[in-house]
């Protein structure tokens, strides 16, 4: 059995949930410490992970019990780490008028699969967070990438990967897709 100072329970929870209520308890630990978050949600992995890396906090693993993920976080020794940003970013409306315009978007939805099939932008690439790195090859390093998630929080991680990967151009959108106004397409068969 893996020994924690504090457990979590996210279980239900869809991002960005789960880590908003991990950096709230997060806070509370000391140094050192070790977070158990129990989470449903399948796209809690990846950004379980990410979270960690952009915070200075240590992702040691998850283990899997049944339809429950139990990540294992350890908190950052010493200084405290403030949370980076990707420094580019772009709002929801200026990326609609960047597509009504017919200039050439590539739009990089890293929600998972599910959300993205029931509602999506008709032009973006479905890339979930999960899959982001293994599959970089399939993105163009000096193409204008704008990425985009529920509310730009996955997104924002999303673009900080990117860019230390070396993409050149690679804006965030905010708030993202729960409040995107623009023209939405399903994929999923009715």
């Amino acid at each position: 059995m893996i020994k924690t100072n504090s457990v979590l329970d996210a279980k239900g929870l869809a991002c960005p949930m789960p880590i908003v209520r991990t950096k709230k308890v997060m806070n509370g630990l000391e140094a050192g410490e070790v977070l158990e978050v129990q989470a449903t949600d399948k796209g809690s992995t990846a950004d379980m992970k990410a979270w960690a890396e952009s915070t200075g906090h240590q992702y040691l693993g998850t283990v899997e019990e049944g339809t429950v993920l139990k990540h294992y976080l350890r908190k950052a020794s010493g200084e405290e780490h403030e949370e980076k940003k990707h420094e580019k970013v772009i709002s929801n409306e200026e990326l609609l008028q960047k597509i009504e315009e017919n200039q050439y978007t590539i739009v990089l939805d890293v929600r998972e699969s599910a959300e993205y099939a029931f509602n999506h932008i008709p032009s973006a690439k479905s890339l979930p967070m999960g899959e982001l790195e293994e599959r970089f090859s399939e993105l163009d390093k000096e193409s204008e990438i704008f990425v985009i998630c529920r509310t730009g929080s996955r997104s924002d991680l999303a673009a900080q990967k990117l860019t230390a990967a070396g993409f050149k151009q690679v804006v965030n959108v905010e708030p993202g897709m729960s409040q995107w106004n623009g023209p939405t397409q399903k994929s999923v068969d009715e």
